[in-house]
């Protein structure tokens, strides 16, 4: 029988990467709801129309193609196969756009060996997932987390509010609350995305099943103290907000150890210190702390901790401490029957895996709670994601693409599936 093929998937990887690609520094640049990235969208339905599947553009962006020979019609349940192809700024060739490409190859093969499912497979390319505006549009809209509100305030970084930008792209802003699916209308969702991380990579691990997505908390903090002269001001006198910073960036492995997990993650990842000048005290230091870990509890433990050792930094060191919390994101699990499908059709290939959270937000974590979904990573080299130089190895992309394929003809052919994974987890 016809198994996936990897001359079509570094056929269509390469196509998308020339939408938005730099040839400056090698990038991509396909933000979303830039032209470039409606653009790939059309070249998406394109390869639907090629296929025979019937395809639309939801009113959130989301691009839809729905493979369903025996016109099952819309009632039925489909298996959603969902990545995204928008990009950051500079950014590679495979985060998004192999989940997407492998869907292709999944419905593809399926057609090769003359599978009729007996439930729908849809390929979803989601919207505007990478958080150009604050959010992942597609999936939030699909699974109703999505808010008027938000719609009509979300902005970019240089000020470009979310429905002008899509109503650039020929998109009515308006429409993006009907792309809602109710639940009953998912069978289950699979999500293949490359890991993003050096774990699989330095482990020599081909597949990593993910039980859930890291919770995450923002905050945006303030030490204030005292600007002075730096040559005159003595030590001892100083309330340096920047020593204050210091001090809690050296406290962290310290809250993780105490208060968090191996899984746990804190980082200061901007500073802006004023007044910012070379012979002057720094009178105040604004910085974001983003914290991360699997487990809800762990994280209201950090963010405890993290608190608490503020606090009393800032009263050690003359200063005052405010901050603000920007966001609160809850872990998201996987459904254990889906865990349970992936990892048997993974010890049937015969590939080594590893069970891991993801760090990094994806699509699936928005239809955690929403329907059955499940997500799985294959090897990024080096870990690099998010820059020019990212890569994973064709012969990874091959058999992330061959697993998933298992995976949903198993789900759209075999009525008891998810029973039957259900089963094999309870055991």
């Amino acid at each position: 029988m016809p198994s996936v093929s990897i001359e079509r998937i570094e056929r269509d990887i390469t196509a998308i990467s020339r939408f938005g690609f730099n040839e400056a520094d090698g990038g991509v640049y396909r933000q979303g709801f830039s032209p470039e990235d409606m653009a790939v969208r059309e070249w998406l339905r394109a390869r639907f129309a090629e296929l025979g599947m019937s395809h639309r553009m939801d009113g959130a962006g989301n691009v839809i193609g729905r493979f369903d020979p025996a016109g099952r019609g819309e009632d039925v349940p489909a298996v959603i196969i969902a990545s995204h192809t928008d990009s950051v700024p500079a950014s590679g060739m495979f985060d998004g756009v192999l989940g997407v490409v492998a869907g292709l190859e999944v419905v593809r093969t399926m057609k090769a060996n003359g599978i009729e499912p007996l439930y729908p497979v849809e390929v979803i390319a989601t919207a505007e997932e990478e958080g150009r505006f604050g959010g992942m549009l597609g999936a939030q809209a699909m699974t109703g987390h999505l808010t008027r509100e938000w719609l009509d305030a979300a902005a970019d970084e240089r000020g470009v509010k979310l429905v002008d930008a899509m109503r650039e792209a020929g998109l009515d802003p308006s429409r993006a609350m009907h792309a809602y699916r109710p639940p009953e209308t998912i069978r289950a969702y699979l999500e293949l995305h490359v890991e993003q991380g050096p774990v699989l990579d330095t482990e020599k691990t081909t597949i990593g099943i993910v039980e859930g997505i890291s919770g995450v908390f923002k905050w945006m903090v303030r030490l204030i103290g005292k600007a002075d002269h730096a040559g005159t001001a003595p030590m001892n006198m100083r309330a340096d907000a920047l020593m204050g910073m210091a001090d809690f960036a050296h406290e962290i492995p310290r809250i993780i150890e105490e208060e968090g997990t191996g899984k746990s993650r804190i980082t200061i990842g901007h500073v802006n210190c004023k007044p910012g000048f070379p012979h002057t005290v720094p009178g105040e230091v604004d910085f974001t702390i983003v914290g991360r870990d699997l487990d809800h509890e762990k994280m209201k433990a950090l963010a405890s901790a993290c608190e608490r050792v503020l606090a009393a930094i800032a009263r050690r060191n003359k200063l005052h401490f405010e901050y603000e919390q920007m966001s609160w994101l809850a872990p998201a699990y996987c459904d254990t029957g889906l865990i349970s499908l992936i990892e048997g059709k993974t010890k049937e290939l015969g590939y080594s895996y590893k069970i891991m959270p993801s760090g990094a937000g994806h699509d699936v974590q928005f239809f955690c709670e929403h329907s059955r979904a499940g997500l799985f990573f294959v090897p990024s080299v080096k870990g690099v994601s998010h820059a020019p130089d990212e890569w994973t190895h064709w012969v990874d992309c091959e058999r992330g693409t061959r697993l998933l394929y298992e995976c949903v003809c198993e789900l759209a052919c075999n009525e008891g599936a998810l029973e039957e994974a259900g089963q094999a987890e309870r055991v």
